[in-house]
């Protein structure tokens, strides 16, 4: 199985911890401000969500002023974080 077919190999970085550090805002002001529930605002900033809604993160980017690239972030993981040449053995 290829690191593209591992869904293991990767994982996704929700920046909303260090985004509301920098407004210095509280979950409570970003479900105030967006009308997302505490709960799942609570799971982006733990990195504990599971999914999230296009509604909720068409409410979320404006607010934060930042694209979605700026908002999550894709990390490759185990094999699929090691460069080519790491990976294999030389012959």
């Amino acid at each position: 199985m290829s690191a593209v077919d591992d869904p293991d190999a990767h994982s996704i970085k929700c920046h909303l911890s260090r985004l509301m550090g920098e407004r210095k805002v509280r979950v409570a002001d970003v479900a105030l401000a967006t009308g997302i529930h505490r709960n799942l605002i609570t799971l982006l900033y733990r990195e504990d969500a599971k999914r999230i809604e296009f509604a909720a993160m068409a409410n979320l980017f404006p607010y934060f002023g930042v694209t979605i690239g700026e908002f999550f972030e894709l990390k490759a993981t185990g094999a699929a974080a090691k460069p080519e040449s790491e990976g294999r053995a030389t012959s």
